[in-house]
């Protein structure tokens, strides 16, 4: 289902707040924990156009990592979870779409794609094999873990591209609806109790961030 679109920069930077998992036993400090981007850090203070351009070049290097970890996740779920087979295809379909949009606007911008399009790439497929194996559980304790993340980042973005690279915000606009509905719907799948989202969140939140960090750099 692709998500209506979105036309409130208020909403948008709000939708973040929803990344807390809807569980009405979780405790207030077991809540996913993610450091927090400074917005005033060299990598969010560039001028606008080279900020803008950084920024996309960071995003579709993600949706590339986003679409191997779906695509290992779907492998390995025909063989061990085949419940789960539609809804990573689901997912998988918008990750598909979401990295068209961003190599799209870099190639609008004749600006290349990321140094770590291809390790985004091969760390996705290999967390997505491995979280496949692992079944159901994994699987949605990584896609919350994931997007968690994604979307603190892509509120942030947001936040510093507002006034001053339109075409970005308008591209990560796009996108973020369905980003939030990949976490509330794998969030609503898994109590924070649960051992696989214990072990998961803190692993794959932290390489993430990393990605994020070295693409903002490269």
């Amino acid at each position: 289902m692709r998500g209506r679109p979105v036309n409130s920069l208020a909403y948008l930077l709000g939708v973040t707040a929803r990344c807390r998992l809807k569980s009405k036993d979780r405790p207030d400090d077991q809540a996913p924990r993610t450091r927090n981007l400074n917005v005033n850090s060299p990598d969010y203070t560039a001028k606008g156009e080279d900020l803008g351009n950084r920024m996309m070049k960071v995003d579709h290097a993600g949706e590339h990592g986003a679409i191997c970890i779906y695509s290992g996740q779907l492998f390995m779920a025909r063989l061990f979870v085949p419940g789960m087979v539609d809804e990573l295809k689901e997912f998988l379909s918008h990750e598909r779409r979401h990295r068209t949009v961003f190599q799209e606007e870099l190639q609008r911008r004749s600006y290349p794609r990321c140094r770590s399009y291809w390790l985004c790439g091969i760390g996705g497929l290999a967390l997505g094999l491995v979280t496949g194996i692992c079944g159901r559980k994994a699987v949605v304790a990584t896609t919350v873990a994931v997007e968690s993340v994604v979307l603190k980042h892509l509120a942030h973005q947001l936040q510093v591209l507002a006034d001053i690279n339109l075409p970005a915000v308008a591209a990560i606009t796009s996108i973020v609806e369905e980003e939030q509905h990949h976490h509330d719907h794998s969030a609503a799948q898994i109590d924070v109790r649960d051992p696989w989202f214990r072990v998961l969140t803190p692993m794959v939140t932290a390489w993430t961030e990393a990605v994020i960090w070295m693409g903002m750099r490269s």
